[in-house]
């Protein structure tokens, strides 16, 4: 059985979304494929089971007959580390792993999926590297775009791994700007070869991708919804704080911007909804934005795509009539607007089952910019003698 063990040099790499690539690739090409992620900290409750959020999504998208037993068998939710660490978890998690990943010994193909950089885990004493040497599994380490920090990014990683004794299969660079910076790969191709890594390819940015819908800002931030607007499924492409003069605000809004404001900054409230609502950057009174014969006109491309308020203040009732008019997404949050902003920043953008039309651009992006074949093969050569 071949294997490969996907790992990343951190967080919003594109691990999940190279995941689903290639195993769409490997179904493709009429292997019998497996799937597992051993050790999870993204958990979810399935049916009275415990499963991370990507071995869902992955069982969900290919229709995998495993168990999330199989899939998903060691997690740590919140207080599992100092549990651990004070001696109060007494299961053998290693063998867990090792009794699922016996499960898919009939397959073709075994993708097995990491947690964040190859040091992730080692405080369980399950780093990423200690898992793939465990399970015998050459790595493959996603990066994301740029020229240096990639290479460090991946040469660091691939030190661990090789620690532990871990063959790298090769690098992987993600959300890469082509057109930006054309003959990039074969640059990054140049940087890897001193240490013996091969590139496997890059993968182009796509906004779609890395940028949150309306729906996980709602979601992430565990909002009062006080507007949901036309679509929570449209994806934002920024974020702006509204902390100065309403004029200078919409300087900083460009199309389907989100921005955070405090609750009781009703002017700069006011002057994105007119402006949303008017297609002109002009501020207004709630007199006139609540006028029933206010001419509506279409969106304009500048127009802000929603509003986080925050600090707990609920705008007056005629400037919540005003957000809803607009047909504006709106959600109020207690926290203050620094706090907000670091958490939309942090937000971990997932990719779910349901996002459809979201998967079939990632398979095809995987298909049209990676060799599938040659990863099989370079998988196969770095793999450990049994």
């Amino acid at each position: 059985m071949k294997q490969l063990y996907l790992a990343a040099t951190g967080q919003n790499r594109g691990k999940t979304t190279t995941a689903l690539g290639l195993f769409s690739g490997f179904l493709e090409r009429g292997l019998r494929a497996g799937f597992m992620k051993p050790v999870g900290q993204r958990t979810v409750d399935v049916d009275g089971a415990p499963a991370d959020e990507d071995a869902v999504l992955m069982r969900a998208t290919f229709g995998l007959p495993e168990p999330y037993s199989v899939l998903s068998p060691v997690h740590i939710p919140r207080g599992f580390t100092k549990a651990y660490i004070a001696g109060e978890v007494v299961e053998d998690l290693g063998a867990k792993i090792l009794g699922a990943h016996a499960s898919f010994r009939d397959h073709d193909v075994l993708l097995v999926e990491g947690t964040g950089h190859a040091g992730v885990g080692a405080v369980i004493g399950l780093s990423n590297a200690v898992v793939a040497k465990s399970l015998a599994a050459p790595a493959i380490i996603v990066s994301e775009g740029g020229v240096g920090r990639p290479i460090d990014e991946i040469v660091l990683n691939a030190a661990l791994f090789a620690k532990e004794g871990v063959p790298v299969a090769g690098a992987i660079v993600n959300k890469v700007d082509i057109d930006a910076q054309p003959g990039i790969a074969r640059v990054l191709e140049r940087g890897l070869a001193p240490y013996g890594i091969p590139l496997l390819g890059v993968l182009p940015v796509r906004p779609i991708l890395s940028n949150p819908t309306l729906e996980m800002i709602l979601e992430g931030l565990a909002g009062e919804t006080i507007h949901a607007g036309p679509d929570l499924d449209r994806v934002i492409s920024g974020v702006a704080i509204g902390a100065m003069e309403p004029g200078h605000m919409l300087e900083r809004v460009g199309p389907k911007t989100l921005v955070i404001v405090p609750g009781d900054r009703e002017d700069v409230i006011l002057t994105l909804t007119t402006a949303h609502l008017m297609g002109t950057p002009r501020t207004a009174s709630v007199e006139e934005l609540t006028q029933p014969t206010l001419q509506l006109e279409e969106t304009h491309a500048g127009a802000a795509i929603g509003l986080v308020l925050t600090g707990g203040y609920r705008p007056r009732r005629a400037v919540v009539e005003a957000i809803r008019r607009a047909d504006l997404f709106a959600t109020l949050v207690p926290r203050d607007t620094y706090s907000v902003a670091s958490e939309v920043h942090d937000l971990l953008v997932k990719t779910h089952a349901a996002d459809v039309e979201k998967i079939e651009l990632i398979k095809e992006l995987v298909a049209s910019n990676l060799d599938i074949d040659r990863v099989l093969g370079v998988a196969l050569e770095a793999a450990p003698a049994p």
